[in-house]
């Protein structure tokens, strides 16, 4: 077995170029981990005292640890919110390559053809963190964007006494042949213009893959399904902005009000995440943050 080991770095040169745009706004202060086999993962600790609760969370198909802190913000504004945030890699293709991609069992790239055992590396990410920064192991979150929400939900789904609660965005598992195995809390935020992972399921016009992607609703349904007792239902519309675009936000709660799946729709919206510091770029809606949505959630399973 490999040994893994630290190294203290600001990101090193491969990564400072990612990084620039967040670094701008005051990045976190991120360490770099060594797994092993090329497999590294980012951390990086909120200035507080004791044990704190960890996000792991997972970048797109084609990106990077670095890549997406940069992009999404979601990091910084996890940090301040006193969480521990975790940020692991996938792999390349080639030896090498900064294409990283994630292994959701039916997507992405070289991932699933090649048989990554994703699944087991997360197990191993969040031992190792939890273990080396005294994080807590009883309030583990994840998320991901696109095919870090595939592996995301599918960790959950398989890994469900692993995880607090996960959020997705744009990235649905493949409902048709995994069950959850045991009730996980879920956020799944997606665009109804979504043209790489279709919000109805399919082949996406954009993607680079040819994937035949689970239909939203039968990735919510199967969360739905493996809660324990009955969930009562609640709907709002958020239309803050002027940006053509607004937001159907449904939640089932379980009892005491407890959000136990919840769901946004973004009408109008493409394959991005919003909020983030280049959502703006590709016409992401300024209705709801994502960063924000996705920590209230995580915050109300404390």
């Amino acid at each position: 077995m490999n040994t893994t080991f630290v190294r203290r770095a600001r990101l090193g040169l491969a990564l400072v170029a990612a990084l620039c745009v967040a670094a701008a706004a005051g990045a976190a202060d991120f360490t770099r981990v060594e797994m092993g086999a090329g497999r590294y993962y980012l951390v990086a600790l909120p200035k507080t005292t004791g044990a704190p609760p960890v996000v792991v969370a997972l970048h797109g198909g084609g990106g990077n640890p670095a890549q997406f802190a940069a992009a999404s913000g979601f990091a910084d504004a996890a940090l301040a919110r006193g969480f521990a945030v975790v940020l692991p890699a996938g792999t390349a293709g080639r030896p090498g390559g900064r294409l990283l991609v994630w292994n959701g069992l039916y997507c992405c790239g070289h991932a699933p053809a090649d048989r990554i055992d994703d699944l087991g590396f997360l197990d191993r990410v969040i031992d190792d963190a939890t273990g080396r920064y005294g994080l807590d192991r009883g309030r583990v979150f994840m998320a991901g964007m696109s095919n870090g929400g595939i592996m995301a939900e599918t960790y959950a789904a398989l890994h469900p006494e692993r995880l607090r609660a996960v959020g997705s965005v744009a990235g649905t598992f493949d409902a048709r042949h995994i069950t959850p195995k045991a009730p996980v809390p879920l956020l799944h935020m997606h665009g109804t213009r979504d043209d790489h992972l279709p919000y109805a399921g399919g082949v996406g016009q954009k993607s680079y893959v040819r994937t035949d992607f689970a239909p939203v609703e039968t990735a919510i349904a199967a969360f739905r399904k493996a809660a324990r007792g009955p969930l009562v239902e609640t709907d709002a519309t958020l239309d803050r902005a002027d940006d053509g675009m607004s937001v159907d936000r449904r939640v089932w709660a379980g009892p005491g009000g407890r959000p136990q799946v919840v769901l946004y729709t973004i009408r109008g919206g493409g394959h991005v995440w919003p909020g983030g510091p280049k959502g703006g770029r590709r016409g992401a809606t300024r209705d709801v943050s994502a960063n924000a949505a996705l920590l209230d959630f995580f915050e109300a399973w404390f």
